[in-house]
C-alpha cells in the first residue's frame, strides 16, 4: 500500500520531524519500503499507474503507541479503588479480580476483547502485559489479542507467595512448570503462521519479589538464559514494598533480581522509582528497560521516578499505563503525565538549590518536554521492548505501526474534536478557509498532543494492516 501526506515522528529523543508532502509505502508484509518526498523521481515513478492513499490535509500519519506496563485482568476495575497503599490495594483489589477473571473464562474473554478494543481506539499498537496466574485464561488473552492484531507480550503471573491464600501457585516448582507450559502453549498459538503475523510473544512474569521464592526466581533466570525468553516484573515501585523486601531478603530487590539472573537485555522493569543514579547505572549495564508509569506512581510510589537521570545514564525507558494502578488506558494520558512530573522534580531542584539545600545534580535540568514524551510513547517503547529496528519511526525497513491523527478538515474553522485551531496558518485566509494550502506545523502537533483525544484518531495500522476502526 502506498500513502501520500505528511508524517510526523519521532526519530530520536528530543528530536520531532514533520515531513511534508511524503510518500510512504508498505509491502504485503507490512514493513516500510519507501519514505521520501513526493516529487522525488523515485516518488513520481513509484505514484505512476499505482493506487495510493491520499491523507488529506490537516492530517498526518504519526506512529502507534506503545504501551510497557498494563495488567489485563485489572481492566475489569479500571478508575476505582485508588485509595490504599499498594500493598493493601493488592489484596483489596488486584488478587480478587485476577482470581475472578481466572475463574469465569466466559468473562476473562469478554473482559479482554474490550481491552483490544479500548487499546486501538487510544492508538496503542504494541502493549506488555501482566496476566494471571492461570495458564488457561492467559491463552484466552493471547488469542484475543492475536485476533485483534495488537503486538502483545502476555505474561503467566508466576507467584508462589501471596497474602491471599486461594490466589497463589502450590510451590516454586509448580509454578515453573506452568510457566513453561505456559510459553511452549502460546508460541504454538501462532506457529502455523509466518513470522510477520506471529504479533503475540509469551513473557516470563515473577510479579515481584514479595511474591516469588528464591526458587522460582532462580529457575525463571534459568530458563530464560537458556530459551532466550523475554522477563518482566515490578522493580522499586513503593516503600512498603522496597522496605518489605529489604526486610525479607535483606538486600534491595534490583539485587535480587540480578542475583537469580533476572535483570538482562530481554527484561523489562516497571517503575523504579526509588532507584538512585548509581542503580540506573547498573540498570543501563545490563541492557534492561524501564516502563515508565508517571500516573500509577502518583498513587503508589512516594518518589516520582529519576526519568532525566535514567535518560542521561542511558536507560532505555518507554511508557506505561499500569492499568488499574493507573485510572487511563491512553498513552496520551501518561505522556502528558511524564511532562507534569518531571517538571515539578525540576522546581523541587530549583527551590532547594535556591534554599542551600542539598541537591543530587546542581546543574542538571530534570524536566523533559512533550517531544521527549513523544519519542518514549513510540521509538523508545519500541526499543524499550526490542522491537524490529526502526519500530515506533518511519524508516523503511521498520514495521508500519502507525495512526492517522486528523486535527482538521483543512481549514482552521474546521478543527476536530477538543481542539480549536485560531492561528491564521499558512495560505489561509481571515475566515480559516484555503484548504489547499493549509500546512502543518509544530504548534499544531503540540496542540494535539496537550488536547487531542480519540476523536482526532481516523484509523491505526499494525504491521501494516488496518486495526482500526475496530
Amino acid at each position: 500500500m502506498i500513502y501520500k501526506g505528511d508524517l510526523v515522528h519521532c526519530p530520536q529523543l528530543g528530536r520531532m520531524e514533520i515531513l511534508h508532502d511524503h510518500i510512504i509505502a508498505v509491502n504485503d508484509i507490512g514493513f516500510i519500503t519507501h519514505v521520501a518526498p513526493a516529487d522525488t523521481p523515485e516518488s513520481v515513478q513509484l505514484l505512476r499507474g499505482s493506487q495510493y492513499q491520499s491523507i488529506p490535509k490537516g492530517s498526518f500519519l504519526f506512529p502507534a503507541f506503545y504501551d510497557l506496563h498494563l495488567h489485563a485482568p485489572q481492566f475489569l476495575y479500571q478508575g476505582s479503588g485508588l485509595h490504599l497503599p499498594l500493598m493493601e490495594w493488592l489484596n483489596e483489589y488486584a488478587f480478587k479480580a485476577e482470581e475472578k477473571i481466572d475463574a469465569d473464562p466466559v468473562l476473562a474473554r469478554t473482559v479482554y476483547r474490550r481491552l483490544a478494543y479500548r487499546l486501538l481506539e487510544q492508538g496503542t499498537g504494541g502493549v506488555v502485559l501482566f496476566g494471571t496466574i492461570k495458564e488457561e485464561t492467559n491463552l484466552i488473552l493471547a488469542e484475543v489479542m492475536q485476533d485483534s492484531g495488537i503486538r502483545a507480550y502476555v505474561g503467566k503471573l508466576s507467584m508462589d507467595i501471596s497474602s491471599r491464600k486461594t490466589y497463589v501457585e502450590p510451590s516454586a516448582m509448580a509454578s515453573l512448570e506452568a510457566a513453561f507450559s505456559f510459553v511452549e502453549r502460546c508460541n504454538a498459538l501462532t506457529i502455523h503462521l509466518p513470522v510477520h503475523d506471529r504479533l503475540i510473544e509469551p513473557i516470563l512474569t515473577p510479579r515481584f519479589v514479595p511474591t516469588c521464592s528464591d526458587e522460582l526466581l532462580t529457575g525463571l533466570g534459568h530458563f530464560s538464559n537458556e530459551r532466550n525468553v523475554r522477563i518482566q516484573s515490578h522493580m522499586a515501585e513503593s516503600f512498603d514494598q522496597v522496605t518489605w523486601v529489604k526486610e525479607e531478603r535483606g538486600i534491595d530487590d534490583m539485587d535480587v533480581f540480578d542475583k537469580h539472573g533476572l535483570l538482562t537485555p530481554r527484561t523489562i522493569q516497571a517503575h523504579c522509582t526509588f532507584l538512585d543514579p548509581p542503580s540506573l547505572a547498573h540498570v543501563a549495564e545490563h541492557g534492561t528497560s524501564i516502563a515508565h508509569c508517571p500516573l500509577s506512581n502518583a498513587y503508589f510510589s512516594a518518589l516520582p521516578f529519576r526519568l532525566r537521570e535514567a535518560l542521561d545514564n542511558g536507560v532505555k525507558v518507554g511508557l506505561g499505563t499500569d492499568i488499574a494502578g493507573g485510572y487511563s488506558i491512553d498513552i496520551m494520558v501518561a505522556m502528558r503525565q511524564a511532562v507534569a512530573v518531571s517538571r515539578m522534580r525540576e522546581g523541587s531542584r530549583v527551590m532547594a538549590h535556591t534554599e542551600g539545600r542539598q541537591v543530587e545534580d546542581k546543574q542538571r535540568n530534570l524536566s523533559i518536554e512533550w517531544k521527549e514524551a513523544l519519542y518514549l510513547a513510540t521509538g523508545g517503547g519500541a526499543a524499550a521492548m526490542g522491537l524490529h529496528p526502526g519500530a515506533g519511526t518511519f524508516q523503511v525497513g521498520a514495521p508500519f505501526d502507525a495512526q492517522q491523527i486528523r486535527l482538521s478538515h483543512g481549514g482552521l474553522r474546521s478543527s476536530v474534536g477538543p481542539l480549536d485551531l485560531f492561528d491564521l496558518g499558512e495560505g489561509e485566509d481571515k475566515n480559516g478557509e484555503g484548504s489547499e494550502t493549509w500546512k502543518l506545523n509544530l504548534e499544531h502537533v503540540e496542540k494535539w498532543w496537550c488536547l487531542g483525544d480519540v476523536r482526532n484518531r481516523i484509523t491505526v495500522w499494525v504491521q501494516g494492516r488496518e486495526r482500526w476502526p475496530f
